[in-house]
């Protein structure tokens, strides 16, 4: 079953600092029947204003990861964490038994763009830890890079603590990507931008999603080029 949710479905706020598009319940916005999906809890398309942020606050039992579009994004922690990413990086934070962070946009002059995620955890009570990756950008072409996953054994994908899997990908006009899902899992799907077809069934474009369920294969094609995510969870 595939479930598309289009970009304009998206709960919107506007902070004036910061706009966000919200895909699950979050803040302000509460929809019982959008809670989550599998552990997939949050996914909030950012955009915050130069020297603007989320200040120090504190996180626990949540496994929260953030992917930069555009701009920079700088984190700081507790746990004497520093690191600013940028289109290439992914920052991974497992909260565990408790972390205080903030995220903020050093740039003077650039807005950041970043996708932030946060999964439950597949077991509880970890202790608090923060990572930073790097990818190469070139080896999304055509195919699913994975950027996150359990137990993770290249320096360049994030550990989680979770049975899941963030492949990123850059389709060329008129490919092809097909990816077999185990059974009884789950898929998200999300177009950064672009263009992509789902099995001929469902056409996603620009920040539309889809939630995807008791399929064997996927088959992804892209009618004038797109980025977009992929996300196997259990």
């Amino acid at each position: 079953m595939i479930k598309v949710y289009p970009a304009d479905s998206r709960y919107t706020a506007d902070h004036g600092w910061l706009k966000s598009n919200f895909s699950f319940s979050f803040a302000e916005y509460f929809d019982p029947k959008n809670m989550n999906f599998g552990p997939m809890r949050v996914l909030n398309d950012d955009i915050v204003e130069p020297m603007r942020g989320f200040g120090a606050h504190p996180h626990k039992e949540m496994e929260i990861v953030s992917i930069v579009l555009d701009g920079h994004l700088q984190h700081e922690d507790n746990g004497g964490h520093t690191a600013t990413t940028t289109f290439g990086g992914v920052q991974r934070m497992s909260a565990g038994t408790g972390v205080v962070h903030s995220e903020m946009n050093p740039s003077a002059t650039e807005k950041v763009n970043f996708l932030q995620m946060w999964f439950e955890p597949e077991v509880a009570g970890v202790t608090p830890s923060y990572e930073q990756t790097n990818f190469d950008v070139e080896k999304m072409k055509n195919q699913l890079l994975p950027v996150v996953s359990k137990n993770a054994s290249n320096d360049d994908v994030a550990n989680i603590n979770q049975d899941l899997t963030i492949y990123l990908s850059e389709l060329e006009k008129g490919k092809k990507i097909t990816f077999a899902p185990g059974e009884n899992r789950r898929i998200f799907l999300f177009v950064i931008e672009g263009d992509v077809a789902v099995n001929e069934e469902a056409i996603l474009n620009n920040r539309d999603s889809a939630r995807i369920t008791e399929l064997d294969e996927l088959a992804l094609v892209s009618e004038s080029g797109a980025r977009f995510m992929l996300i196997d969870l259990p």
